[in-house]
C-alpha cells in the first residue's frame, strides 16, 4: 500500500506548470497523470459509463411521463396547476437558500456553524408539524419521525457546543482567500441543480397523474437518480475544489478551478461515481454502529453481543469509503477506494485519527442541508395543504429532499476546504504554511480520552 507520496517531485511539477499567486496558466495537458490498476482501470470506466447511461434513461423516462401524464391529466383526479407550483416555488427557495449558506458560511463562518446547529432542529420540528396537520397516516408517521429527528438533533447540538470554537477555527482558515472562480463554480453548480430537479420533477408529476403501481416504481427510480445525480455533483465540487486547496496549502501556489474542474470531469468521474455511491451507504453504517455503541454502553447483554463486531466492521469499512478521500482523487488521480485508503493510513501515521472523528464540518454541511430543506418543506408542503391537501405530504416529502441536496451541493466548497486543510497538514506537518491549531487540538483530545 502506498503510504508516502514523492512530495517533492510533484509540487515542482506544479511550480512549472503555474505561475505563482493569482496569476492563472493556461495547461494544455492534462495536470493529472498516474497510472492505475487494470481493475481500477475497469471499475473507474465501468462506473462513468453507468452514470452517464443512467442520466440517458432517466431523461428518456422523465420526457415519456411528462407527455403521457399531461395528456391523460384530464382523465384522471390530477391538477397539475395545483400540484406543480407548489415544487417549482420550493425549488427556487432552494437555490436562494443554498447560496445563502455559502454567502454566510465565507463572510462569518461562526455564526454560520451555530446557526445551523440551532436551526436545522427547530425547522425539522415545524416540517414534522405540519405532517401531522395533514392528518393523512403517511403524512403522521413521516411527522413523527421528524419531530423526534429534531430532537435528536437538538441533543447533539448541545453535545457538541464546546467544539464549535475549535470547528470555527479550522474552517476560517480553510476557506480564507478562495479563488472568485470558486465562488462562480458554485453558482454554476447551483444553476444546473435546479433545472435538473425542475425537469425531474415534471417527471414525477406525470407519474403521479396516472398513479398505478408501475408509476410508483418509475418515481423511486427517478427519486434514486436524483439522489446519486446530486451526490456526483456535490462531490464533483468536492474534489475540484479540494485539488485546488490542497496545491495552496501544500506550496502557497494558486490552481486555475476551470483547468481543475475539466481535469474532474475529463479524468476523475469514474472515482467520483463510486464515491457518491459509497460514502452515503458507509456514512450510514458508521453512523449507526456509534449509536448502537452510545445506547448499550458497557452492558454484556445478550441482544448487544454482536455490537462489538458491527463497530469493528464499520470502522473497518470506512477506510474504503470516505470523503478525505476526494482529495487525493483530484490531486493524485487515485480510484476512489485507493485513495480513501491511503488518506486514513496518512491520518493513521499522524496520529490525527481522534481529530479527524471529532470533526464537525460534515455535520455542519449535514445540518446546512437539513435547514434547507426544513425552509423548502414548509413553503411547498404549506401551499400544497392550502390549495390540495391530498398532495400535501408528497409535496412536502419531494421539497425536502431537493432543498437538502441543494444546500449540500452549495456546502460542498467548504468542506471541500476544510479536507484540504486537514489532508495538506497529514502529509507534512512541518509545513510552515500551519499554525499550531491541529497540534494543540490533538493533544487537547488525548487528554480528555486519557
Amino acid at each position: 500500500m502506498e503510504t508516502e507520496f514523492d512530495y517533492n517531485h510533484h509540487m515542482e511539477s506544479l511550480k512549472e506548470e503555474r505561475l505563482p499567486s493569482t496569476n492563472y496558466t493556461k495547461v494544455q495537458e492534462p495536470t493529472i497523470q498516474l497510472e492505475a490498476t487494470v481493475a481500477g482501470r475497469f471499475s473507474r470506466k465501468l462506473f462513468q459509463i453507468l452514470f452517464y447511461a443512467h442520466l440517458i434513461l432517466i431523461a428518456i423516462l422523465t420526457i415519456f411521463l411528462t407527455i403521457r401524464g399531461l395528456l391523460s391529466a384530464r382523465n384522471h383526479h390530477f391538477h397539475p396547476q395545483k400540484w406543480y407550483p407548489p415544487l417549482f416555488t420550493s425549488i427556487g427557495f432552494a437555490a436562494i437558500v443554498a447560496l445563502t449558506w455559502h454567502w454566510v458560511t465565507y463572510c462569518n463562518p461562526s455564526k454560520a456553524i451555530r446557526a445551523a446547529f440551532w436551526l436545522s432542529p427547530l425547522l425539522t420540528c415545524a416540517v414534522g408539524i405540519l405532517l401531522v396537520l395533514v392528518g393523512s397516516a403517511g403524512s403522521l408517521a413521516a411527522g413523527v419521525i421528524a419531530v423526534i429527528s429534531s430532537i435528536i438533533q437538538s441533543l447533539y447540538a448541545c453535545w457538541v457546543t464546546p467544539r464549535f470554537e475549535y470547528a470555527t477555527k479550522v474552517l476560517s482558515a480553510s476557506i480564507a482567500f478562495p479563488p472568485a472562480e470558486t465562488t462562480a463554480l458554485v453558482i454554476l453548480s447551483i444553476t444546473a441543480a435546479v433545472f435538473y430537479s425542475c425537469f425531474l420533477v415534471s417527471g414525477i408529476g406525470g407519474a403521479t397523474a396516472t398513479g398505478t403501481l408501475l408509476d410508483v416504481l418509475f418515481i423511486l427510480v427517478i427519486l434514486l437518480s436524483l439522489v446519486w445525480s446530486m451526490q456526483v455533483m456535490k462531490n464533483m465540487l468536492q474534489v475540484t475544489v479540494s485539488r485546488i486547496r490542497y496545491i495552496n496549502f501544500a506550496c502557497g501556489m494558486d490552481m486555475d478551478t476551470r483547468i481543475a474542474f475539466r481535469d474532474t470531469i475529463k479524468y476523475s468521474m469514474g472515482s467520483v461515481s463510486i464515491g457518491s455511491a459509497l460514502v452515503p451507504v458507509l456514512g450510514v453504517i458508521r453512523g449507526s454502529a456509534r449509536a448502537i455503541s452510545l445506547v448499550i454502553g458497557g452492558t454484556d447483554e445478550f441482544l448487544f453481543s454482536c455490537a462489538d463486531c458491527y463497530s469493528a466492521v464499520a470502522s473497518t469499512l470506512i477506510t474504503y469509503g470516505n470523503r478525505w478521500g476526494f482529495v487525493h482523487v483530484g490531486m493524485y488521480d487515485k480510484g476512489f477506494v485507493q485513495a480513501s485508503n491511503d488518506t486514513w493510513e496518512m491520518f493513521r501515521m499522524a496520529q490525527m485519527e481522534p481529530l479527524i472523528d471529532s470533526d464537525l464540518t460534515s455535520s455542519f454541511c449535514l445540518l446546512c442541508g437539513l435547514t434547507g430543506g426544513g425552509i423548502c418543506s414548509l413553503a411547498g408542503g404549506t401551499w400544497a395543504l392550502v390549495l390540495h391537501k391530498s398532495y400535501a405530504t408528497e409535496v412536502t416529502l419531494y421539497a425536502f429532499l431537493i432543498g437538502y441536496f441543494m444546500c449540500r451541493v452549495a456546502m460542498a466548497w467548504p468542506q471541500a476546504c476544510v479536507s484540504a486543510y486537514y489532508v495538506a497538514y497529514a502529509e507534512n506537518p512541518q509545513n510552515p504554511r500551519f499554525d499550531s491549531t491541529i497540534p494543540a487540538r490533538i493533544q487537547e483530545l488525548r487528554r480528555s480520552q486519557g
